[in-house]
């Protein structure tokens, strides 16, 4: 027999542990911050409790995205940390890159925990980050404790971490595809790596650039900012990091004419000779572990459509042996995997949820 005490001890503590954690969303009308309210409004064990955007209108965020009527009721106006901070334990900071950097310190001095999903926070050198997004660092003094946030790298990290950089796009495909090669054995020649990778046009953003109408994009494809592209020092300081060696690849980006998906092609020179199905052996075990990494077997390769609106990395490999050249081929969804869903991946991990919980 148990005493009443001890009953309504463990009572207590069940309730203590089923306690939703209330989160906010900064910038939620952009790709990413619309795609992070579709999750939380259905993830279970969190209320969202405030959003903010910029809006031409007094509106609710269930005017702006009628998909959601029903689902939530909430005012959607301008950035308020005080509000903000009274009504949340976690932000989201979905804003443009060179902005989070100026609310991230009030958050942090509010206690909060922070999930920055732009770029202010992923680069550890505050010079590199100067000279990619033009505009000097506001909150350097933040950027050695903030955590770069893939968790198939850093997942120990994240759990106990205050900020997390949420990734980017086209380093979370390019990274998933090259670390089993870079790490441990060291399969692959790191002076040879090559990414070639195309993104869909939400990859930059709900803009009204010239460059993204769709008389643009349409029946057309694209190389850009071929070696100045910011997320090029990113790629090649957590391979740096990973591989314990110096790291500088190649990388080229494509703009497709299609609204989401991220495909990257990456060829790099073997150090040993293997043949495909050795490599994809290796793959698998390193990834075996991971619930939003699949590595395809036979050779086979990921398609974007295999895994839009999806929080997963699709790897597909194959391996010229009389070459020694390895081809991997990754495939994620640049608003899932590649922001908004890595994001909340994040901060099931802080919280303590279960990884897959809301997908």
């Amino acid at each position: 027999m148990y005493s009443l005490s001890l009953i309504k001890g463990l009572e207590k503590e069940m309730k203590q542990s089923m306690k939703k954690l209330n989160v906010g969303v900064a910038g939620a009308t952009g790709y990413t911050g619309e795609e992070l309210v579709r999750i939380l409004a259905r993830h279970p064990r969190v209320t969202l409790t405030y959003v903010s955007g910029k809006e031409d209108r007094e509106a609710r965020i269930q005017e702006i995205f009628p998909s959601l009527e029903g689902k939530l009721d909430l005012p959607c106006k301008p950035l308020e940390v005080q509000e903000a901070c009274r009504k949340c334990d976690l932000v989201f900071l979905s804003l443009p890159h060179t902005v989070s950097m100026r609310f991230a310190p009030l958050f942090l001095k509010a206690g909060k925990k922070i999930v920055d999903v732009s770029a202010d926070y992923r680069l550890k050198n505050e010079k590199i980050y100067e000279a990619f997004y033009r505009v000097p660092h506001e909150d350097a003094s933040h950027l050695a404790e903030a955590v770069y946030g893939l968790p198939e790298l850093y997942r120990e990290k994240i759990r106990t971490a205050d900020l997390v950089a949420n990734p980017g796009c086209y380093p979370t495909g390019a990274i998933l595809g090259l670390l089993p090669g870079i790490t441990g054995a060291g399969l692959f020649d790191a002076d040879t790596i090559v990414i070639d990778a195309k993104s869909g046009v939400t990859g930059a953003g709900r803009k009204a650039e010239k460059s993204l109408n769709f008389s643009e994009v349409n029946e057309n494809f694209k190389a850009y900012k071929l070696f100045e592209h910011p997320h090029v020092p990113e790629i090649d300081q957590e391979l740096t990091a990973a591989a314990k060696k110096k790291i500088s690849v190649v990388f080229v980006p494509h703009l497709l004419p299609l609204n989401r998906g991220i495909l990257s092609t990456i060829y790099v020179r073997l150090k040993k000779k293997m043949n495909t199905a050795a490599l994809i052996a290796h793959y698998q075990k390193r990834y075996a572990k991971e619930p939003f990494v699949k590595v395809y077997a036979g050779g086979a390769l990921p398609e974007l459509k295999h895994v839009a609106h999806s929080n997963f990395c699709g790897i597909g490999i194959r391996v010229d042996a009389s070459k020694g050249i390895a081809v991997i081929v990754t495939a994620i969804d640049n608003l899932l995997k590649g922001a908004a869903g890595q994001a909340v991946q994040n901060m099931n991990l802080m919280a303590g949820f279960e990884e897959t919980d809301g997908f």
